[in-house]
């Protein structure tokens, strides 16, 4: 792929330092990258790291903002100063919607918000895309190819479903790690040493979600194929299904993430 002429950071946390890292596993020049972080701490080799905004930024610069969304307002005039007409920017601030962005940051064009989740690192996240008319092709196209990178990209058409898409796969991940370690724990309750369980749970989590994403039947089929009339795995199920319990947990959990997304959205 054709890397974006300049990237420049504005902070690099867990996520944002975890993007950048994939991307430089992929081939990206770290001399083409500047991050400005007031800590100062460097983020990888050959990676300039600035602890204030420089007087201007590259023709062609993708601007990543990684930062809290809290500090938006303090950023975005520091920013559009910055700003050139073929400037894009890419925002994985959660809870802030494009029109919080456009507002903040009102004379740039291209705006596109990203939402990844944290396996991005290894090439094997989602990374949910939105964009209205405003922002260029040419813009999207950079925005797509970079998160391609990353994973799975998934451009969705309407930004109101953007906080429930973040609940399902930018929580997900802590959602299934919770699961991980229920799972080794239940096994731990039935006897199976502490330690042993848990590597047994893990070891059984990654290699059935790889089948999933490989195989062509959904994941209701697969269960119900591994699931023997009468058997142990069978069983199990009919625990898991009865009433309907795991769905509504489910349920409620995505709600949940989803409404405090909403919620930080209009600044509570």
């Amino acid at each position: 792929m054709n890397w974006p002429g300049h990237l420049f950071l504005v902070g690099c946390g867990n996520m944002a330092g975890q993007m950048l890292r994939r991307w430089l596993d992929c081939g990206l020049d770290p001399a083409s990258v500047t991050v400005v972080r007031p800590s100062g701490r460097p983020v990888a080799g050959g990676v300039a790291v600035v602890t204030d905004y420089p007087a201007s930024l590259p023709s062609g610069t993708t601007v990543l903002l990684g930062m809290k969304p809290h500090q938006l307002d303090e950023v975005a005039p520091r920013l559009l100063a910055l700003c050139r007409e073929d400037t894009a920017i890419i925002s994985i601030l959660a809870g802030t919607p494009l029109a919080s962005l456009r507002a903040c940051l009102p004379a740039v064009r291209h705006i596109v918000r990203a939402m990844p989740n944290l396996p991005v690192g290894l090439g094997e996240g989602v990374t949910a895309l939105h964009a209205d008319d405003m922002t260029g092709k040419e813009a999207r196209a950079k925005a797509d190819a970079l998160m391609r990178r990353l994973g799975l990209a998934e451009w969705i058409e309407d930004e109101s479903l953007f906080n429930a898409v973040t609940a399902l796969s930018g929580c997900g991940p802590a959602f299934l790690f919770r699961f991980v370690d229920a799972l080794a724990q239940a096994g731990q309750a039935l006897g199976i040493p502490a330690a042993q369980a848990e590597r047994m749970a893990k070891a059984t989590v990654r290699g059935s979600a790889t089948m999933a994403a490989l195989a062509q039947e959904s994941p209701a089929t697969l269960a119900d194929q591994v699931a023997s009339p009468g058997g142990m795995t069978r069983e199990g199920l009919n625990v898991m299904d009865r009433d309907g319990r795991m769905m509504r947990l489910l349920a409620e959990t995505l709600a949940a993430a989803r409404d405090r997304g909403e919620a930080m959205a209009k600044g509570k």
